[in-house]
């Protein structure tokens, strides 16, 4: 089927473009692709939805060059032109496509295309000059174009983007996601509107089919599934497993040990987390190359991605930032420590591995409280989630390995303090997330052993936290010596001096230097502060219901309507003051007329 589909688009294609595809070993062709490249070479908007790894990049790539090789026969591409723009929600997808678009660019027939990557993270004036040598094919994160829309006098980008053929939003459905909405309405303002558009995701939202309604014109939709009951590449398993919540990183340790994986992909709840187990991992884990990458690393993760690519028997710890488009091949497992925020992002997760037609595997530990999420996660996004405990493969957590390990971990916070620190924030930033969850129906924060989640990540205190109660502090597993926690010092010199500085201030005064001392009131659970909201949200939402009611805006009672008597009789009364200022009766009959005491 797939060598008919390659048959079938091979003759529209240039010999260029063909020869490039052969020096990547390109000898067949996904559906996604088959339907879409025709489609866009006879110039039709396109909104295409296929499971992730299915090859969404070369079916707008490969159409977009063959494009500009037809308009640069008919006439010569000129240098300040735009006529090319790539959207990604983020820089390293962007990097990934740039570097895809790249290979081609190599063929001599070709390179006399040129190629920009707009990204932040670095200065604006950088990409200022790469489109002033020249960018007939743009790549770029929407936030830096929208930047560069807006630079008129050096730049006037939006001068350049006359002659635009083709607009692709990649991961478009993820663009509305980080609330790229407003900005890509303003950048679509900037295009002409005689241009062909592409859309291209893995998942369809409400949002994504106004986008459709605004950006494009009578557009063909293609969507592409493996079957119609699962959205995830069919060789590719999902698993779950039921887990203590105390025992959540022995398991996941165990599981990573027994695996001997050459690529695996961690997901985390926050950034605090991936910094905190990127400390804490290694130690358990001398034989594996673990790294580490969230949003909050600006100039650092382009390289850190650079370097897991490369690396074998390696493990990547991270956030949903890795979750959308990216192509790392030879990824066995990914790995997940809780269900994310969004049900959708889980398609998206998983679709890390088993990409282009290979093998991969997925797993997700959930609490006894969670086990709900299996049968909601099949319904509400197709993924059919096959329990763990079923397989040949089990995993056993002992007490001896739970002293062991809670000991390491304690120690290894005893040695550094910013270590100690980082596991206190990731705690408290876990808790705050999963308090946000989409699905707090079922994930419920109340519900949550918050004493044995704390032990899984081998804390040495209950951090301060309004929502830990005695039966947390209960629950919570410690070290079994007492400790000063003032006497835990920092392997940075020059923090520990810092510190040092301040508690000795401290001591002296009763407060803590460097922060401000915060009312009482402003204290208050992460649920109480939710139903506040709600409540403030409720009273606004009937103020406006009775202003609507009253669009006069009159306030307090209704005022009694004036009767006829009432208007006879004033009328009678102004007469009569007409009639005495005309002097046709005395002061005296204008007295007696209205009753006045002398």
């Amino acid at each position: 089927m797939v060598n008919k589909l390659w048959e079938k688009v091979k003759p529209a294609l240039s010999e260029p473009v063909l020869r490039c595809l052969q020096k990547q070993s390109f000898k067949t062709m996904t559906p996604i692709q088959a339907a879409v490249i025709p489609l866009i070479l006879t110039c039709k908007d396109v909104v295409a939805e296929a499971v992730t790894g299915s090859g969404k990049t070369l079916a707008f790539v490969v159409p977009m060059l063959e494009m500009l090789l037809k308009k640069q026969k008919d006439d010569p591409l000129k240098k300040d032109f735009v006529y090319s723009v790539v959207i990604t929600p983020t820089r390293e997808l962007a990097t990934q496509i740039y570097k895809v678009i790249q290979l081609f660019l190599e063929e001599p027939e070709l390179c006399h295309i040129t190629i920009s990557l707009l990204v932040g993270g670095r200065p604006v004036e950088t990409d200022m000059e790469s489109l002033k040598k020249g960018s007939h094919i743009t790549v770029c994160t929407p936030g830096r174009f929208m930047d560069l829309l807006a630079e008129r006098k050096q730049l006037n980008l939006a001068g350049r983007l006359k002659e635009l053929e083709i607009l692709v939003l990649d991961e478009a459905d993820r663009l509305l996601d980080l609330g790229f909405s407003a900005t890509l309405t303003t950048i679509l303002q900037y295009l002409p509107r005689q241009r062909r558009t592409g859309l291209f995701s893995a998942t369809q939202t409400k949002e994504l089919q106004d986008l459709i309604r605004a950006g494009l014109r009578n557009p063909v939709v293609v969507s592409v599934k493996e079957k119609s009951t699962i959205s995830t590449p069919i060789l590719l398993e999902n698993f779950y497993v039921i887990v203590e919540p105390q025992d959540k990183f022995l398991f996941l340790l165990n599981f990573i040990r027994n695996r001997r994986m050459m690529k695996g992909l961690f997901f985390l709840p926050t950034c605090a987390c991936v910094d905190y187990w990127a400390d804490i991992l290694p130690v358990f884990l001398p034989d594996q190359k673990v790294f580490a990458i969230h949003g909050k690393m600006k100039q650092k993760r382009s390289k850190i991605l650079e370097k897991f690519r490369e690396a074998e028997n390696t493990i990547l710890l991270c956030t949903d930032l890795m979750a959308r488009g990216m192509d790392i091949p030879s990824v066995e497992w990914v790995l997940q420590w809780e269900p994310p925020l969004s049900p959708a992002a889980l398609v998206h997760r998983v679709g890390r591995a088993g990409r282009a037609g290979a093998a991969g595997h997925s797993l997700l530990p959930l609490l006894s409280t969670e086990d709900a999420y299996v049968p909601f996660i099949k319904a509400n996004q197709l993924v059919d989630l096959q329990d763990w405990t079923q397989s040949k493969d089990q995993i056993k957590v002992t007490q001896k390995l739970r002293d062991k390990v809670l000991s390491m971990m304690h120690e290894e916070q005893k040695k550094d303090r910013s270590v100690f620190d980082k596991g206190q924030r990731a705690f408290v930033s876990h808790m705050r997330a999963y308090s946000k969850h989409e699905c707090n129906l079922l994930l419920q924060f109340k519900e949550l052993p918050l004493g044995h989640i704390a032990t899984s990540y081998g804390l040495l205190k209950l951090p301060l936290m309004p929502e830990i109660k005695q039966v947390h502090k209960e629950q919570f597993v410690g070290p079994k010596e007492e400790i000063d926690f003032n006497s835990i010092t920092y392997r940075d010199k020059q923090r520990e001096v810092s510190r040092l500085k301040k508690l000795e201030e401290y001591r002296r005064t009763g407060v803590w230097p460097s922060k401000k001392k915060k009312k009482m009131a402003q204290t208050q659970p992460w649920e109480k502060a939710k139903m506040d909201k709600e409540e403030r949200k409720q009273r606004k939402k009937k103020r406006k219901e009775l202003k609507q009611q009253n669009p006069e805006g009159k306030k307090g009672k209704k005022r009694r309507a004036v009767t006829q008597a009432e208007l006879d009789e004033l009328a009678a009364d102004v007469a009569l003051i007409k009639r005495l200022k005309r002097r046709k009766i005395t002061q005296d009959q204008f007295d007696e007329a209205f009753d006045v005491d002398k």
